[in-house]
C-alpha cells in the first residue's frame, strides 16, 4: 500500500509538483501581455480583464468582470448603447473589426482607444462571445508612425539608408543606397563591408564599431570612401571617390531590461560634388594668397634672380616637392635644331627644401624628355610614372633625371616678350596625387612671373 500510494504521489504531482491547469495559463499569458485585453460572452457580460487593461482605464479585474457590457462604468450613459452594439457585432462578422471609442478611468477622465474585437466560438463553432484588444490611440499612432517611417525610409528616401548588424554586415538597404553602392539591394546583404568598397572601409568599420558600443555620434561625419568593381551596376567606377555625409544612430531592442544593441542605422547622402567645390575654392584662395605674399616678397629683391627663387619657394607650399628651372643654351635656336636646356635653379637633390641657383651645366635630356616637350609645344605637360611598384617608379624618375621617388611631374614653358627662355618643372612623390588641369594653370601663373625675373636679369646682365 505504501508503494501504491508513493506511485499515486508520482504520477499526480510529476517530478517537478503539481501542473497548472488552463486557466492558471490563461491568466498568466492574459496579464503578460503588452495590449489590454477585455473578453465578453454572447450576452454581453465581460469575461476577461488583464492588467494592461487595469494600467490604462483603473479598473481592477475585480471590478470589471462580471459587469454586463462597459455601461455606467467604463464608458458614458449615452454612448453605452452605441458602444456595446459595435462591439458585440464583432461576433457576427468575419475577421477583425477596428473602432476608436471614448472611455472613463476609474479616476473619472476620458481616455480614447483604438480596439480590435473578433469573436470567439464554441466547441460547436457557433458565436460564443468577444475579445477586445485596445490601446489608447496616441501609442497606436506612434507606433503606426513608426512602422510609416521605417518602411518610407526604405522606399522612398532620397539617402541612403544601410542597417548594419551587430556583425558589421548589411542586413538591410534602401534603394538609393544599393545604388550608391553600386548594386542590388539584397546582393549587398551578408557581405563584409571590404567587398563593397576599396578605400575608407576600416574608417566606417570603426565608426560602426564606436556606435555599437558607444552610442552615435554627436554629428554627422564626412566618409570618403571608393567602390570595388564588379559589384553589379556600378561597374567603372572603381577608383572614383566619393564623399557620403553620413549619421549613425544604435538599434536596441525595446523587450529587454537591459539595451542589447541590434546592429547600427547608417544614413548618408552623397556631397562629392559640394565637398570637391569647396575644396577647389579653398585650393584657389590659398593659390592667390601664394601668389599674391611672392609678388610683394619678390618686389624687395633687388636681384631678379632672387626674386624668381622667392616666387618658386612660395609655389612649392601646399604644391610640389621639387621645382627645377632650365633655361634655353641660346636664343637663336632654329626649329631643326635639338633643344638644349641649361640647369639654372633647383631645390636641393634628394630633399625638398629653398630653392638654389644651379651649376649652369647643360642637361643631358632625351628627346622625349617632358621638359623638351614643353619647350617644343610652348604649352605645359603633365607625366606620371605608371603602374609597376617602387623599383619601376625609381627606374622612372632616373632616366629622366630627377630626383629619386618621383612619380609626378609637370612641366610649363618660361617665356617673356615673345621668347621661349626655358622651362619651370614641378614634381611630386608618390604620396601625392598626379597633377590635375587646375595645377597646370597654377603652374602657367607662376611661370609668367618667374619667365618675368629672369628676363629682367638677363637684360641687365646684357648693360
Amino acid at each position: 500500500m505504501s508503494a501504491s500510494r508513493r506511485s499515486g504521489t508520482t504520477d499526480e504531482l510529476g517530478p517537478q509538483g503539481p501542473e497548472p491547469d488552463g486557466s492558471d495559463l490563461l491568466a498568466a499569458l492574459l496579464d503578460g501581455m503588452d495590449a489590454a485585453l477585455c473578453a465578453f460572452d454572447a450576452e454581453g457580460v465581460v469575461t476577461h480583464w488583464n492588467r494592461e487593461a487595469e494600467r490604462i482605464l483603473g479598473w481592477s479585474a475585480a471590478e470589471a468582470v462580471g459587469r454586463q457590457g462597459f455601461a455606467d462604468w467604463a464608458v458614458r450613459a449615452g454612448d453605452a448603447a452605441d458602444v456595446e452594439s459595435r462591439l458585440l457585432a464583432a461576433m457576427h462578422a468575419p475577421g477583425r473589426q477596428v473602432n476608436e471609442f471614448a472611455l472613463l478611468t476609474k479616476a473619472g477622465g476620458r481616455i480614447l482607444v483604438r480596439t480590435q474585437s473578433a469573436a470567439v466560438t464554441g466547441a460547436d463553432g457557433k458565436p460564443a462571445g468577444v475579445y477586445c484588444a485596445f490601446s489608447e490611440v496616441h501609442a497606436q499612432i506612434d507606433l503606426e508612425r513608426s512602422i510609416a517611417l521605417s518602411e518610407a525610409l526604405f522606399e522612398g528616401a532620397a539617402w541612403g539608408v544601410v542597417l548594419v548588424d551587430a556583425d558589421l554586415r548589411p542586413a538591410l538597404v534602401n534603394a538609393h543606397a544599393a545604388r550608391a553602392l553600386g548594386t542590388g539591394r539584397t546582393a549587398v546583404l551578408g557581405r563584409p563591408l571590404g567587398d563593397l568598397l576599396s578605400q575608407g572601409v576600416e574608417e566606417l568599420e570603426s565608426v560602426l564599431a564606436h556606435v555599437l558600443a558607444e552610442g552615435a555620434p554627436p554629428a554627422p561625419a564626412d566618409l570618403w570612401v571608393a567602390l570595388r568593381s564588379g559589384t553589379g551596376e556600378g561597374e567603372g567606377t572603381e577608383g572614383r571617390k566619393r564623399c557620403w555625409r553620413s549619421g549613425f544612430v544604435r538599434l536596441a531592442s525595446p523587450l529587454t531590461e537591459e539595451p542589447v544593441p541590434l546592429g547600427v542605422g547608417w544614413l548618408f547622402q552623397d556631397v562629392t560634388e559640394s565637398r570637391q567645390a569647396e575644396q577647389e575654392a579653398s585650393q584657389l584662395r590659398f593659390r592667390a594668397n601664394q601668389l599674391h605674399r611672392a609678388a610683394r616678397a619678390a618686389a624687395e629683391c633687388e636681384d631678379p634672380r632672387e626674386a624668381a627663387t622667392v616666387q618658386l619657394e612660395f609655389a612649392l607650399a601646399g604644391y610640389a616637392d621639387h621645382a627645377l628651372i632650365d633655361l634655353v643654351a641660346s636664343e637663336e635656336q632654329t626649329l631643326d635644331a635639338p633643344v638644349r636646356l641649361v640647369r639654372a635653379m633647383a631645390t636641393p637633390e634628394g630633399t625638398a627644401g629653398p630653392v638654389r641657383a644651379g651649376a649652369g651645366l647643360p642637361v643631358r635630356y632625351s628627346e622625349n624628355h617632358p621638359a623638351v616637350q614643353c619647350v617644343e609645344r610652348t604649352g605645359s605637360v603633365r607625366a606620371s610614372a605608371s603602374g609597376g611598384g617602387d623599383a619601376r617608379a625609381r627606374q622612372w624618375s632616373s632616366v629622366r633625371q630627377w630626383p629619386e621617388g618621383t612619380a609626378h611631374a609637370l612641366c610649363s614653358v618660361l617665356r617673356s616678350r615673345g621668347r621661349t627662355l626655358g622651362v619651370v618643372t614641378f614634381l611630386r612623390g608618390a604620396g601625392r596625387h598626379a597633377f590635375e588641369r587646375t595645377d597646370a594653370m597654377y603652374a602657367e601663373s607662376v611661370a609668367v612671373r618667374v619667365a618675368a625675373a629672369l628676363d629682367l636679369a638677363r637684360l641687365l646682365d646684357e648693360d
